[in-house]
């Protein structure tokens, strides 16, 4: 029984996981108006499947960091009991919020259930040294180091453009503009429905209306197709980046489960995330896309390309850094150099990654007390 519910918890987190943060690796092609939703979470889907999958060959340091094993003594880490209070802590903090649409880090999420599972089993003999060198410092630098790069790259960026005499037009809008004409049914009930022939019109929007495209060619190449391929691209590497670096740490859950084959149980979590992706991220979506800074195809662009090197670089060195802090920061970073960023959405999303790990340690320290309590 103990099996069961270990497995059920591990696949509920990877579930919760997908639902929170498989469209952070897409957010930018979103918030730029490169792709539509439905087709952004299809390659983010596509792509941290993928990324999960080769987690199972090159990410295997993460697993035993995410077991609980030098955190807690070997016969509480190793137990069914610590790893699904664990899990359940992680996985309802994650899940309560996706509902409310806060981009948080199940990793974050996974060192709290850790934590606060680990104080019921062992009171203060959990290792705090562990606990502050293997996870808090890396938490708390990468989004640092992100917000730096982004500012760097994407300056960089935008210097180098306006030296290659790259420039971008606004738009106006210009077409067929649907006009709804009353007509009458048989039983004389006035309805409205679209005019047959649409009148031509011109729009001129408002600043928040326009769209910035690039119009010169590269090479004969036209330079905005250029930017979007390497903009939809570097969203890949981001997305693949997130499967390769989450999925060992939702799999040192199943350590405990040694009649289970690890390699199954990661195909496993693959699929757990890429349904919560698919069914639950629209949330977290907009208030990744649309609310922290308005982002244009090179600021996009800029910010993936850091996301993606720093979570490869932790993944291969089994560094638990979040995919969602890194992505948060390097936005941000960009923000401020655009000088276009909404504060006030920043300011709640730092916030919910303060209380982020205590109240995944109260739900996983509930979870273990419960689990306790039951005879299997």
């Amino acid at each position: 029984m103990l099996v069961f519910l270990l497995l059920s918890t591990t696949l509920f987190l990877a579930y919760t996981n997908g639902a929170n943060d498989n469209f952070k690796g897409v957010a930018t092609l979103y918030g730029s108006d490169t792709l539509g939703y439905k087709t952004a979470i299809s390659i983010a889907t596509v792509a941290t499947f993928i990324g999960s999958i080769c987690s199972i060959f090159v990410a295997q340091g993460l697993i035993a960091n995410f077991s609980g094993k030098g955190l807690v003594p070997q016969e509480v880490a190793g137990t069914a009991n610590f790893l699904i209070a664990t899990g359940l802590g992680a996985g309802c903090t994650v899940l309560l919020a996706t509902r409310l649409g806060f981009p948080i880090s199940t990793t974050h999420s996974l060192v709290g259930g850790l934590f606060g599972a680990g104080i019921v089993a062992v009171g203060m003999d959990v290792n705090f040294h562990q606990l502050g060198s293997a996870f808090f410092i890396p938490l708390l630098i990468s989004p640092f180091l992100a917000f730096l790069l982004g500012m760097s790259v994407y300056a960089v960026f935008n210097k180098g453009r306006k030296i290659l005499g790259l420039t971008k037009e606004s738009c106006i809008c210009i077409g067929e503009e649907k006009q709804m004409v009353p007509i009458r049914t048989q039983v004389h009930t006035a309805t409205m429905a679209e005019a047959e022939h649409p009148h031509p019109s011109i729009t001129i929007a408002d600043e928040s209306g326009c769209v910035d495209l690039y119009t010169d060619r590269v090479w004969g190449f036209s330079l905005q197709k250029l930017l979007d391929n390497a903009h939809i691209l570097s969203a890949v590497a981001v997305s693949f980046a997130r499967g390769l670096n989450d999925t060992p740490k939702i799999a040192g859950l199943l350590v405990a489960v040694e009649m289970l084959n690890i390699q199954f149980g990661m195909v496993a979590i693959a699929i757990g995330m890429a349904m919560g992706g698919l069914l639950n991220a629209r949330r977290v979506a907009e208030t990744m896309s649309k609310k922290i800074t308005e982002i244009s195809h090179g600021q996009g662009l800029s910010a993936n390309l850091v996301t993606s090197f720093l979570v490869i670089i932790a993944s291969k060195f089994g560094v638990p850094v979040s995919t969602t802090h890194v992505s948060v920061g390097a936005i941000f970073g960009i923000g401020m150099v655009s000088k276009n960023r909404d504060s006030k959405v920043i300011r709640s999303i730092i916030l919910s990654w303060v209380i982020t790990l205590p109240v995944a340690a109260i739900f996983s320290a509930s979870a273990y007390w419960a689990v306790s309590q039951l005879n299997f």
